[in-house]
């Protein structure tokens, strides 16, 4: 990888990182050296944001902590929401009807499943076990008495079952030609053997349409933005025609779409590295 043009970092309005796995180190935190660059960045009007699986919820304190006013990116693009203001730039709600379609399939099957909103994830005492089944950092978790009041404004369907057959058919009678408009990812556990998820969206949203939206919004060209990161769910993000910095850590199809990849991994600083080059850029 070549060094990075300082004429291609002195342009630089804004910068998006990915939380897990690039901006935070492997213990949860921002490393104090990091938020001491964006701090000087800052200075010289450069703003920062999020573009995470997260919900919106478990992205607020990293906000806070990093008094950061751009809006954020949560559920890989689903939302674009202001922290600070709590106005809403874009969501990608999933149609009341499929959200009820979701919960007969999941009931006639006995799958386990919730609903995700931006501020937390909501479940039924029959699903009692999801707070503990889910692999989603930081969330929070209601139990309710009923869905009936939280059909609207559901952001992800998530169901999570040892079944993989009727993880499966939920899967299918979610998809075209028995519904229209939903994106859907099925994947096995990390953590628990023989345990499938299966997450449903609307269609149409992703971390590199949110950061066109959010970059248009700020009345920026995709040449004045870098996005880092380093996980599949990164690939739209790295697609696009801003700036691409991966990490050490990234998986190599996320390397292979850089325009630079960090000698430093999340854990060591990988993003100080990539800070320092461009606040050296910029005081030139």
């Amino acid at each position: 990888y070549i060094m990075l043009n300082p004429d291609v970092l002195k342009k630089l309005k804004l910068v998006v990182f990915d939380l897990d796995g690039t901006l935070l180190n492997n213990d949860g935190d921002i490393p104090e050296l990091t938020k001491n660059f964006i701090k000087e960045l800052k200075k010289k009007d450069v703003h920062f944001t999020f573009a995470s699986g997260r919900l919106h919820s478990a992205l607020t304190k990293y906000a806070e902590e990093l008094n950061l006013e751009t809006p954020l990116i949560s559920l890989d693009g689903s939302l674009i929401k202001s922290h600070s203001t709590n106005e809403i730039i874009f969501e990608s709600y999933i149609p009341v009807r499929y959200v009820k379609k979701g919960i007969r399939l999941a009931n006639g099957t006995l799958t386990k499943f919730a609903l995700c909103h931006a501020d937390a994830i909501y479940y039924t005492e029959e699903n009692s076990i999801i707070p503990e089944m889910l692999e989603k950092y930081g969330a929070v978790y209601h139990e309710v008495d009923s869905l009936d009041n939280y059909l609207d404004e559901t952001l992800e369907l998530v169901f999570v079952g040892d079944a993989r057959d009727n993880i499966k058919l939920i899967q299918r009678r979610l998809t075209f030609p028995h519904s229209f408009g939903l994106r859907h990812s099925y994947y096995k556990s990390h953590l628990f053997g023989g345990i499938y998820y299966l997450e449903i969206r609307k269609h149409g949203a992703s971390k590199g349409d949110a950061v066109k939206k959010l970059a248009k919004r700020m009345k920026l060209k995709l040449d004045e933005v870098a996005v880092m990161g380093d996980w599949y769910n990164d690939r739209s993000l790295f697609e696009t025609d801003a700036l691409k910095i991966a990490m050490a850590n990234a998986v190599p199809e996320i390397m292979r779409l850089a325009d630079y990849v960090t000698k430093k991994d999340n854990h060591d600083g990988g993003v100080s590295e990539f800070l320092e080059m461009v606040l050296e850029a910029k005081n030139k």
